[in-house]
């Protein structure tokens, strides 16, 4: 008990919190540091041009001393997504179970990145492991990608557990289960606190089990006279087996399309989380000679996402597919507030040419618990404190309710953002002092350079448009030899606003005569009084606000 006194433990998330993707929490006791997970986000709409968003860990790269090691609870890229970012300032060790690192070195591969792989080590969950001045125990979850655990590290005021994704499915795709018997052993040995996946804790009853998607697929497989294309998931490898044994028990032979797919695929297999039926597989150009009641596609992006592939067909920018007006189309994935209207935008688009379209619960189910699952887990665990992750706002609040439900008070559940620090000494916690945490928002090759201001700009710029003025200055008797021109895109229609854009170049004149006349030569100065000025006449003849950008050339 002495120990458990002198003991400090601290939890923060850098990511993962009020948002959905970018899962990252750091575990300190004492001077050791666990992170669990380096995943990344899905850029949001306003994000204009940005590819990715990831955690910003400046602060642990300070502290790189004292991380002891990066845990993954699985391979969504969610969850590992980051890793190849946060590799390049901190190399730390990785601890990942078998298909999750072989993910994670496929991202690498792809991003033209190398480590030494014993920099990497494979976690047998059914095996404790000493980790700095710790033990770790790793429990089996079931998720939609194989190969999922969740965390316990052990500390003298008791276990801090981190569930992962999970739900609890009885009649799994693959045999395995979430492991409640472990669960229930670290839960018996007492839990400080407990870390849980909220994303559907919104959703009352349990989470469906997958088995059921194996019965709808033979349906459709049953009933369809045409060509059959599935838009899915590249890690969805339950959903992917359960469509290939649908083929073969219909007697269709499977063309892959996506690179990243077959990858994904090939690496199941090879790890024996995929049982590939003999023969199922067909050579892309010699399935285009195929009946097309005999061909079923699986497709997927670049990055392994269903959404691009899908876009692609309705809108006809596909690279390989072209959409015929009898073709069958399964979007095998779930709608999110991220991507419904453009899911339901592609398949309207579809529908319309005369395609058919099969989405939501027949072809999807979810891979994470329901207000049930959260229950089970919150008996099983018994933990003394909650802290919601993986979800928004409103989910972990739906999941503190639901602890409360359980006799949890709302004041031992602390709703994080990112961040926030809960302290925990002798077994009782207090919110401490934040650290600085963010996103760092990934465009092509560079890693935070495009902030607030770039962002602010490229919104501009896609909603008024922009105005470039250009003049020339005689160098010596400072007085305009040429322009003002002034050039616009995205503003106004020019032939119908020449009145308006006479006017604005009489404004630039008058403003480089007055300032030249009162001896103003500074360009910034110069520069500076042409957009004030426009600003102000153009706003008040449209009520927009375009991108000014003058442009002064000396002769």
């Amino acid at each position: 008990m002495s120990h458990a006194k002198k003991e400090s433990v601290k939890i923060y998330a850098m990511g993962g919190v009020g948002e959905i993707g970018n899962n990252m929490t750091v575990i300190e006791v004492n001077h050791d540091i666990y992170i669990i997970d380096a995943g990344l986000m899905h850029p949001h709409e306003d994000m204009l041009g940005v590819d990715t968003v990831i955690p910003d860990v400046s602060y642990l790269i300070e502290r790189r001393d004292q991380i002891r090691g990066l845990f993954l609870t699985h391979g969504h890229q969610a969850n590992i997504g980051g890793l190849p970012y946060l590799l390049r300032t901190l190399k730390v060790p990785v601890y990942g179970t078998r298909f999750t690192l072989a993910l994670v070195w496929e991202s690498l591969r792809k991003l033209g990145e190398s480590y030494p792989r014993d920099l990497f080590s494979t976690l047998n969950p059914d095996k404790d492991l000493k980790v700095g001045q710790h033990i770790i125990k790793c429990f089996r979850t079931y998720h939609s990608v194989p190969d999922a655990v969740g965390f316990a590290i052990q500390t003298a005021q008791g276990y801090i557990v981190h569930s992962g994704d999970y739900k609890f499915d009885f009649t799994p795709v693959g045999g395995i289960r979430t492991d409640i018997s472990k669960i229930s052993e670290i839960g018996d040995e007492g839990v400080l606190c407990l870390l849980s996946d909220s994303k559907h804790a919104e959703l009352p009853g349990k989470a469906q089990s997958d088995s059921i998607i194996g019965d709808h697929f033979n349906h459709i497989l049953y009933s369809a006279d045409a060509r059959v294309i599935v838009a899915i998931h590249a890690t969805n490898i339950h959903r992917i087996q359960q469509f290939l044994y649908a083929c073969e028990r219909h007697h269709r032979r499977v063309a892959i399309d996506g690179k990243f797919l077959d990858r994904v695929i090939s690496i199941a297999a090879k790890n024996g989380f995929l049982d590939i039926p003999k023969n199922i597989f067909i050579n892309w150009d010699k399935s285009l000679k195929q009946p097309a009641e005999d061909i079923a596609i699986l497709t997927s992006g670049p990055d392994g996402d269903p959404l691009t592939p899908l876009t692609g067909l309705a809108n006809h920018l596909h690279k390989k597919l072209r959409l015929k007006e009898d073709d069958l189309i399964i979007y095998a994935a779930s709608l999110t507030p991220s991507n419904e209207t453009t899911v339901t935008h592609a398949i309207d688009q579809l529908m319309s040419e005369g395609a058919q379209v099969v989405f939501g619960k027949d072809v999807h189910v979810s891979g994470h618990g329901s207000e049930e699952d959260i229950k089970l887990m919150l008996q099983l665990t018994r933990p003394k404190y909650v802290i919601p992750i993986d979800g928004e706002f409103k989910m972990m609040k739906a999941h503190q309710d639901i602890a409360e439900s359980m006799g949890i008070s709302a004041s031992r559940t602390f709703l994080l953002d990112k961040g926030d620090v809960v302290e925990f000494t002798n077994g009782e916690a207090r919110s401490s002092d934040s650290i600085p945490a963010g996103q760092l928002l990934v465009d092509g090759l560079g890693v935070g350079d495009v902030g607030n201001i770039v962002l602010r700009d490229r919104r501009l710029l896609s909603q008024d448009g922009t105005v470039i003025v250009v003049v020339t200055l005689g160098r010596r008797t400072k007085k305009i030899l040429a322009g003002p021109e002034i050039i616009t895109r995205g503003f106004v229609y020019v032939r119908e606003s020449e009145d308006l854009l006479d006017q604005a170049n009489h404004i630039v004149s008058e403003v480089l005569s007055k300032s030249l006349t009162q001896h103003v030569s500074e360009w910034s100065s110069l520069k500076s009084g042409i957009r004030d000025s426009l600003s102000r006449y153009f706003f008040d003849k449209t009520k927009r606000r375009p991108m000014i950008l003058p442009i002064i050339m000396e002769f």
